[in-house]
């Protein structure tokens, strides 16, 4: 059994790489499948925090999370938990609320930090990455600080894969997309929230590489078309994507989230917001 003393010697930046972003949109449409997480982010009071109100400085709060949780120290951690969870405080649910939520709610963080976990074991598996069954282990372990970072309790993470495994399963029945959410995330995959001139380029390739790190549950869901042709052409893209990301110095590999860690790090020295 591999001890949390050994857990330590693993490095995250194994699975924590900047190509790993081509997955965001999938794993937000996985994240607000489940009701109360998804009329959250719609609903939100928080306007700074609004990813089509502010996209740049959305962007890099939820990236500067990430690295954070799976980079950052105690203390790092433990700053961004207070940042968060003042913004975190403002969302819940009123009575024209079709769904009960609250973005205190350590079961729907639960949820947000298990797709968080998926969605970088899918990514490292899609771009051709291996890991030993130790190595796996490990990963999984030091990954429950995506929750634990918020207000889920360590003893609330699945104890190992294969009981995350069946916590996902289980949890994949409360996958709900209604029409109202479809097209909230719909805008999300289509970049809808940057200038036209800009998301046009790029929407056709964000929407195919979205829907292919989809599991089919959700990708159903979204009532997004996929077939055996797109899986095809999406495995080479990402074994090729992959092979390149391997090649490159581990600071390139691991930006920007070596930076936003660093640019963490300096805004709680300078006691300047950290979202």
């Amino acid at each position: 059994m591999t001890s949390a003393t050994d857990d330590t010697a693993i490095d995250l930046r194994v699975i924590v790489t900047g190509v790993g972003l081509l997955a965001a949109g999938a794993n937000v449409i996985m994240q607000l499948a489940r009701p109360g997480v998804g009329y959250g982010v719609a609903e939100s009071r928080v306007e700074s925090g609004r990813l089509f109100d502010h996209p740049v400085k959305r962007t890099r709060t939820t990236l500067s999370y990430l690295a954070v949780a799976l980079l950052g120290s105690p203390d790092d951690k433990a700053a961004y938990r207070d940042a968060v969870t003042v913004a975190h405080r403002q969302v819940y649910s009123t009575a024209d609320s079709p769904v009960r939520y609250s973005a205190m709610d350590p079961r729907l963080q639960l949820w947000v930090a298990a797709c968080l976990y998926r969605g970088f074991e899918d990514v490292h598996t899609a771009l051709g990455g291996r890991l030993t069954a130790a190595e796996a282990a490990a990963i999984y372990r030091r990954s429950r600080a995506l929750g634990t970072t918020l207000q889920v309790r360590e003893s609330m993470w699945p104890a190992d894969r294969e009981a995350f495994q069946r916590y996902w399963d289980a949890e994949l029945a409360h996958v709900d997309i209604d029409d109202t959410i479809r097209e909230h995330l719909l805008h999300v995959v289509r970049l809808s929230y940057l200038p036209c001139a800009l998301a046009a380029p790029f929407t056709a390739f964000t929407t195919f590489v979205t829907t292919g790190f989809l599991p089919p549950e959700f990708r159903d869901a979204m009532r997004l078309d996929w077939d055996a042709r797109r899986q095809r052409r999406f495995d080479c893209l990402m074994r090729a994507i992959g092979t390149l990301s391997r090649r490159q110095p581990a600071a390139l590999r691991t930006f920007p989230f070596n930076y936003l860690l660093w640019d963490v790090r300096q805004r709680i020295k300078k006691g300047r917001p950290l979202i």
